[in-house]
C-alpha cells in the first residue's frame, strides 16, 4: 500500500484529515504516531473545526516543516499550497465540501490523498 492510501486508511480509523496525513509520515519525521495525532487534533473539519483551511493541507504543511532544517520555507510551502489547490479545486474546507454551493469539489479522502502525494513528492 502506498503512503497516500495509508493516509486514507488512517482517515477511516478515527483520524481527522490532518491527523491522517501526519500519521502517514511517522517514518519520515521521526515522531511517534501518537505525537503526530496530537499535533493534528485541532485541525479537523478545516482548521479549528471552522471549515477553514483544509486539515489535510495543514497536515502536509506541517510535514514539510518537520522534514526541513528549521529555516523558513515560504516558497516551498506556497508551492505545496498551490499544487493542492490545482488538484483539489480549493484550499478551504467548506468550499471543498460544497457546503455553501451544494457542489463538492473534492472528498475528504481525496484531499488526504492529494495532500499526502504532493508533500511526498516534494
Amino acid at each position: 500500500m502506498n503512503r497516500a492510501e495509508k493516509a486514507v486508511e488512517f482517515k477511516h480509523d478515527k483520524h481527522n484529515c490532518c491527523q491522517a496525513v501526519l500519521a502517514a509520515f511517522e517514518d519520515v519525521t521521526g515522531f511517534p504516531k501518537d505525537t503526530m495525532r496530537r499535533l493534528g487534533v485541532a485541525f479537523g473539519s478545516g482548521m479549528g473545526g471552522m471549515e477553514g483551511t483544509c486539515g489535510a493541507l495543514c497536515g502536509a504543511e506541517m510535514v514539510l516543516g518537520m522534514k526541513s532544517d528549521g529555516k523558513p520555507l515560504h516558497a516551498r510551502a506556497k508551492e505545496l499550497h498551490q499544487a493542492f489547490r490545482e488538484k483539489a479545486g480549493a484550499t478551504i474546507c467548506k468550499e471543498l465540501k460544497g457546503i455553501e454551493t451544494g457542489k463538492m469539489l473534492c472528498s475528504c479522502d481525496d484531499c488526504v490523498r492529494f495532500a499526502t502525494e504532493i508533500v511526498e513528492q516534494m
